[in-house]
């Protein structure tokens, strides 16, 4: 995580629901992957379409290892059915809205999809 405010907030979350272990890599990928070690799974929140992600990613997880990609654009999308047709996975698409006024009523607004790409090497 390249935001050192994102990057605070994940470590809090992960601690608040029991996720001690968790490693939050500050920097931006894939130049701050190089002295890691071997992880037990990769989770990937953003940036799918910077050259070298996914692949520095993959090749550094251990068979067994889990690989958790988001996604919301088309072109992120793109290369995560790539990705999928090259090694598996499933793709799982969230939609989520919420209620709010409409003149006098009440109507959905959709928040963005977001589209979730999760391999075991």
């Amino acid at each position: 995580e390249s935001d050192p405010e994102r990057a605070h907030r994940v470590g809090q979350n992960a601690a608040r629901l029991g996720v001690p272990g968790l490693q939050v890599v500050r920097g931006r990928a894939p130049e701050a992957l190089g002295d890691l070690p071997a992880p037990d799974a990769v989770f990937v929140g953003g940036g799918a379409t910077v050259p070298g992600v996914l692949e520095n990613c993959w090749d550094a997880l251990p068979p067994g290892g889990r690989l958790v990609v988001n996604a919301v654009t088309v072109e992120s999308e793109a290369v995560l059915a790539q990705w999928r047709q090259r090694v598996g996975g499933s793709l799982t698409r969230l939609q989520v809205a919420t209620a709010a006024p409409v003149g006098g009523f009440t109507g959905w607004k959709p928040a963005m999809p977001v589209t979730i790409w999760s391999v075991t090497r």
